[in-house]
């Protein structure tokens, strides 16, 4: 079993906000290390983001905790609809992620049976250290690399991909072992997106690299797009080409027609990364797709409905070859305006030391 970088990070938050609350003389180490765990965020952007919503929201639990004290007492009843109360609140203000702290802290003050602002505050820095502790070591500890973790994802999710597309047609690939592939490419490109939306907020704190950061972001955006058309195509297939009547006439040259773009994809990636030599490229013929178009044309008119869905395979076919056409596009517009694929690399292999977001496991 691997162990995480996120896994060892919450441990080691864990001891440092222990020994820290040791340092300090706080009376517990309990609610330091339970703020430690629950502001661990998959992206030192997101761990800040969380600590400066975390000091308004717990500064507003804290008061109205003291204020429920007050009036109401510290019944069971009195914590409950403090809760209640800050949870509402924590929504209307867009901060659901404050929430598990925030309601630490609120317990752990009512819990003090009114002691007083001193034990309040006091609390309040019981949270404060725990925070600091995971931010701390979520900056120190495997220092992020957004954009080297996405190109990673990137491969992992077509290498899937690819070897699922290049057996459908063909169907060499056993059902219950396509199922599981199927099944593991489309987690891995929900992780993609998801790795996305953590790269794109990289853009709001590297102020210095802004425009080259949007370039890449729009590659990056197009590289998920054509991922995605990769995916329909392999939904397509499998729902219309083997319903279809004579289907098995056109296997090879769908087959053909997929192998090649496959081919072309990965080429496409490896320019990205600097790999390919210039001016270099296994962009598939637009005249064969011309040709298939017009056979196609042709068997259409013959009138059956079943042929009628392998009309379905062809068009995912060729929106996948347009999109993957638009990222080359793309990537040679970027590296023409000044990047070279030997700076994009040395950029993407380097953005740990540089970038504030980080996509951990």
């Amino acid at each position: 079993m691997n162990i995480g970088a996120r896994v060892l990070k919450t441990g080691l938050s864990v001891t440092l906000a222990i020994f820290l609350s040791q340092f300090f003389g706080f009376p517990s180490s309990l609610i330091t290390a339970v703020a430690a765990i629950l502001t661990i965020q998959p992206s030192i952007y997101r761990s800040w983001q969380q600590i400066l919503d975390q000091v308004q929201t717990n500064l507003l639990g804290a008061g109205i905790a003291l204020a429920a004290m007050k009036v109401f007492g510290h019944t069971p009843i009195a914590v409950g609809l403090v809760c209640i109360a800050v949870i509402l609140i924590c929504i209307r203000l867009k901060m659901e992620a404050t929430i598990g702290v925030t309601l630490v802290m609120v317990i752990a003050i009512m819990e003090a049976h009114g002691q007083g602002l001193d034990v309040a505050l006091q609390r309040f820095l019981m949270v404060l250290t725990g925070m600091g502790a995971a931010f701390t070591i979520n900056v120190l500890v495997f220092p992020p690399r957004p954009r080297k973790q996405f190109t990673e994802q990137v491969h992992l999710a077509y290498g899937q991909m690819s070897l699922l597309l290049r057996t459908a047609v063909s169907n060499e690939m056993k059902e219950s072992v396509f199922r599981q592939e199927k099944e593991t490419l489309h987690v891995s490109v929900r992780k993609l997106e998801d790795r996305y939306t953590l790269f794109e907020e990289e853009r709001k704190v590297l102020a210095h690299a802004k425009k080259s950061h949007a370039r890449q972001l729009l590659v990056s955006k197009q590289t998920i797009k054509a991922l995605q058309k990769g995916v329909d195509l392999l939904e397509v297939v499998e729902e219309h080409y083997f319903a279809a009547a004579g289907a098995g006439k056109w296997a090879q040259r769908f087959d053909n027609q997929i192998e090649e773009l496959t081919k072309y994809h990965e080429s496409i990636l490896l320019k990205i990364e600097g790999k390919m030599k210039p001016n270099l490229s296994f962009e598939p013929e637009e005249e064969r797709e011309a040709r298939l178009i017009t056979d196609l044309t042709d068997y259409f008119r013959e009138g059956r409905d079943e042929h009628k869905r392998l009309v379905f395979v062809a068009s995912a076919i060729f929106e996948y070859a347009y999109h993957l056409r638009r990222l080359e596009k793309l990537v040679d517009q970027v590296q023409q305006r000044g990047m070279s694929p030997e700076e994009w690399t040395a950029e993407t292999n380097a953005s740990g030391r540089e970038a504030k977001v980080s996509t951990q496991e």
